[in-house]
C-alpha cells in the first residue's frame, strides 16, 4: 500500500539554519565585526563657552570647552577608538574664514589640546573646511556675484592645512569638495616638511538633507545650499570619478558621506579603492536613532550596533560616528 501523499517537504541535506542555532555558532561564522579601533568620534569645540553646551537636535552630544574636550579625548583613548575628528565654532566669522588659519583660532587651539591629550593613542583628525568660519556659511571664498571661487578657496585650504599640522593634527580631513583640493593641500604640507601628516579626502560627499543637526552644532550661517560643489544624491557613477581623482592627487584615505543612505556608493568605493575607505554616520542618522529610541519605537543599542555594522559590511574600513565611545564600551564588554 502506497503512503499517503503529504505537502511537507522532505528534509534536505542543506540547512543554512544550522549555522544560526546558537550564539556561539553565529559568532563563529560571522562575516563582519566592528572593533573600537575602526571608530572615530567627531567632537565640537565652541569658542567662548565656560561649560559644555548641549546640542538640542543631537541628544547626548555637546559643544565642548577646551577643558571638556580634553576629557572627551581621554575617554576616546581609554575606549581604544581609532581617532577623533575635531570641528570648531568661532565667535567671530568673516568672508574668508580668517579664524581658520589663526594659530590661536579655536580650531587650532583645540587640535593642540587634543594632540597633547591623545599622544600616540589616537589619530587626531582636523576638519579642513571654511564653512564654520565664514559669515556666509559656504565652504569656500565667494566671488563678487556670490559663487564659490574654487581656486581662491584652494589657497585658503593650503593655509589651513599648514596651521592644522603646526597645531599637531595627524590627519587633515578635506570636506569642502573643491576640485584639486587634495593636490593643493598635499603639495603645501610636503613643501613645509609635514610629509607625515595624512590627508583624508571627503571624496564622495553628497548634498544631503541628513546634515541638518550638524548645522545646529556648528551654528551654520549658510543661506541657500551647497549643490554646486557637493554631489547630487542621484549620482552613483560620479563617485568613482571623484575617488579616482583624489587618490591620484595623493589622498591617503577617501570617504563617503553620508553613510547609511549611500551604502551602494560605499560598496562601490570599497571594491575599487586602493587606499582605506572611511564613511561618516552623519548627524541626521544619529538624530533619527536617538529620537526613535527616546519614543520607544526602536531598541536603541541594537539599532546603533546594526547601523554601524551595516556601514562596515558595505566596506568601510573605519566609521565616523557620534556613538563611537559608547559603542566601543559595549564592544569591550563583548570581547572581554
Amino acid at each position: 500500500m502506497s503512503p499517503e501523499p503529504t505537502d511537507a517537504p522532505t528534509p534536505g541535506r542543506v540547512r543554512p539554519r544550522r549555522l544560526r542555532s546558537t550564539e556561539a555558532m553565529r559568532r563563529l561564522v560571522r562575516e563582519v565585526d566592528v572593533h573600537p579601533r575602526q571608530l572615530v568620534l567627531p567632537v565640537f569645540v565652541r569658542e567662548g563657552l565656560t561649560e559644555p553646551r548641549p546640542i538640542d537636535s543631537m541628544p547626548g552630544v555637546v559643544q565642548h570647552t577646551l577643558d571638556s574636550l580634553r576629557g572627551a579625548v581621554a575617554q576616546a583613548a581609554a575606549a581604544r577608538l581609532g581617532g577623533v575628528m575635531v570641528f570648531a565654532v568661532p565667535e567671530v566669522r568673516d568672508a574668508t574664514g580668517t579664524q581658520a588659519t589663526e594659530p590661536d583660532g579655536i580650531l587650532n587651539r583645540a587640535l593642540a589640546v587634543a594632540a597633547a591629550e591623545a599622544g600616540d593613542a589616537l589619530v587626531v583628525q582636523a576638519d579642513l573646511c571654511l564653512d564654520e568660519f565664514t559669515d556666509h556659511g559656504h565652504c569656500g571664498v565667494l566671488t563678487p556675484d556670490g559663487r564659490v571661487d574654487n581656486d581662491a578657496t584652494l589657497v585658503r585650504y593650503a593655509d589651513m592645512a599648514l596651521a592644522q599640522a603646526a597645531a599637531g593634527a595627524h590627519l587633515v580631513g578635506l570636506s569642502g569638495m573643491m576640485d584639486g583640493q587634495v593636490a593643493a593641500v598635499r603639495d603645501a604640507l610636503d613643501a613645509a616638511g609635514y610629509d607625515e601628516v595624512a590627508v583624508l579626502a571627503y571624496a564622495a560627499k553628497y548634498a544631503s538633507a541628513f546634515y541638518g543637526p550638524f548645522r545646529d552644532a556648528v551654528e551654520s550661517q549658510l543661506e541657500g545650499d551647497r549643490r554646486t560643489y557637493q554631489m547630487d544624491p542621484a549620482n552613483r557613477r560620479e563617485a568613482a570619478r571623484e575617488v579616482a581623482i583624489d587618490i591620484a592627487e595623493g589622498a591617503d584615505v577617501v570617504m563617503v558621506k553620508p553613510a547609511m543612505a549611500y551604502l551602494d556608493v560605499l560598496a562601490d568605493v570599497a571594491a575599487s579603492s586602493s587606499v582605506p575607505v572611511a564613511a561618516y554616520a552623519v548627524s541626521g542618522e544619529y538624530a533619527m536613532i536617538e529620537s526613535a529610541a527616546a519614543a520607544g519605537w526602536i531598541e536603541r543599542e541594537r539599532a546603533i550596533r546594526e547601523s554601524v555594522l551595516s556601514i562596515r559590511r558595505a566596506g568601510a574600513d573605519h566609521v565616523l560616528t557620534y556613538h563611537a565611545t559608547e559603542l566601543a564600551g559595549w564592544l569591550a564588554e563583548e570581547y572581554r
